[in-house]
């Protein structure tokens, strides 16, 4: 397949010795799961990164110290603590630092958390993106790229998800502030020409990942003998997708701004996802067997919020990139439980 986009990606100039290491990646979100792996990859090259995140108490927030801790090793990283909410706080961030590319990762996470809690969720992921959006209106990036979710396509039943499809039936709030956060970053591009890209992820997994994810507690609960809750009935798929995946994913994006389109907008969507939803049930064996144990299992109907499968159609990102997720789960799961293994001690 044809490569079109890759003549300045930062894993080629690594190996051109290119890396510009004078340019800034402005990572938020940076102690979170996805953040962290993707600022210690951006590191491991030479880029200097800033990070910046609100430490909220959503999950143990000694997780998220714990990858602070490894990111700060690196002479070339920064990490400030600050609320996405706080307009003052994204501006001075912004005129301090002058980053080159931003990287918005922060948000609040969680489908059914934001049943109960939708004030955290307008506060961090409606106002939160739309004062980093007026960050590079005002401080002027080569590109930003912001995190979607596979989320905005609800109840679909078309699959795989394209996106080219529509996404006008959100099942949640989280899901609807996905959505509106893609609305708001065209709106911008058109209106201020800053070259945007916006990323759908599906079911991200892996070592220092979210302790509310289902693998997570999937695997807390079969190690100390407890039941697994499994819903509808364990009748459910999952477009499952590997950390590593996802990293290498957003930097073949990060080095390559979208062009203008056919109307003048310089504003690409992509899906990233492993193209292979996995039955849950499978998935829960996969883990059964690294672990070495089996799960008790308690059975549930299908909960608010909730969707019955996920499915990405990334040939975008195959065409753009010569590139797409395929780490299966058996792998994916095997390193999540080495890594849980040893950072608990287990």
């Amino acid at each position: 397949m044809t490569v079109v986009k890759r003549q300045k990606c930062l894993v080629m100039e690594k190996t051109m010795n290119l890396l510009d290491n004078n340019k800034t990646y402005l990572v938020t979100g940076g102690a979170g799961f996805i953040g962290f792996h993707l600022s210690r990859s951006l590191l491991e090259k030479g880029a200097r990164v800033i990070g910046f995140d609100n430490m909220n108490e959503y999950y143990d927030v000694r997780l998220k110290e714990d990858r602070l801790a490894i990111l700060r090793e690196y002479e070339n990283y920064t990490f400030i603590k600050g609320d996405l909410g706080d307009k003052g706080d994204v501006f001075r961030l912004f005129q301090e630092y002058a980053p080159q590319v931003v990287v918005n990762l922060g948000a609040q996470a969680g489908v059914r958390y934001s049943i109960d809690n939708p004030d955290a969720y307008m506060r961090s992921n409606m106002m939160g993106f739309f004062h980093v959006l007026e960050g590079c209106r005002y401080f002027p990036v080569e590109h930003l790229v912001y995190a979607s979710s596979s989320s905005v396509y609800g109840g679909n039943e078309k699959t795989p998800f394209s996106t080219q499809d529509k996404v006008d039936e959100p099942v949640s709030l989280y899901a609807a502030t996905k959505k509106s956060n893609e609305l708001l970053a065209h709106a911008y591009s058109k209106l201020y020409r800053i070259p945007v890209t916006g990323l759908r992820f599906f079911t991200v997994y892996g070592p220092f990942g979210r302790p509310d994810m289902a693998y997570y507690k999937f695997t807390q609960k079969i190690l100390a003998g407890q039941p697994i809750q499994i819903y509808n009935n364990g009748d459910m798929y999952r477009d499952f997708t590997y950390i590593d995946d996802i990293v290498r994913g957003v930097e073949n994006i990060l080095c390559n701004p979208p062009e203008q389109n056919e109307k003048g907008v310089r504003y690409k969507l992509y899906n990233i996802g492993n193209h292979k939803p996995e039955k849950l049930m499978d998935y829960i064996e996969a883990l059964e067997k690294c672990l070495g144990r089996t799960a008790v299992k308690e059975y549930l109907p299908m909960q608010p919020g909730d969707v019955y499968q996920t499915y990405a159609d990334v040939t975008d990102l195959m065409r753009d990139y010569d590139f797409k997720p395929d780490t299966s789960i058996e792998e994916g799961l095997g390193r999540f439980v080495a890594w849980y293994r040893e950072y608990y001690h287990i």
